[in-house]
């Protein structure tokens, strides 16, 4: 299967992780080959460390550039912005 190379999901079904995932967010994926060909998205999530789910919890969404930047941005100023 292609490795999908979209940078963000968007969480759809928080089914069995209820703690760990919110419906509605955007999480940014984390590049990871080897989970993407069976079917895996590692990404961070709301324990504040990053893990496998199942692709099927999220849809692949793209973000115009400046999106795209204020995203990261707002990602890597942290809880202290």
């Amino acid at each position: 299967m292609k490795q999908p190379t979209k940078e963000f999901v968007l969480c759809i079904d928080n089914s069995d992780y209820e703690a760990s995932l919110i419906p509605g967010k955007v999480y940014r994926v984390l590049p990871d080959a080897r989970a993407a060909r069976d079917d895996l998205v590692r990404i961070v999530d709301e324990s504040g460390e990053d893990y496998l789910y199942d692709k099927s919890h999220f849809v692949f969404v793209d973000f115009p550039s400046a999106v795209r930047k204020k995203i990261l941005g707002l990602a890597s100023a942290g809880p202290g912005r």
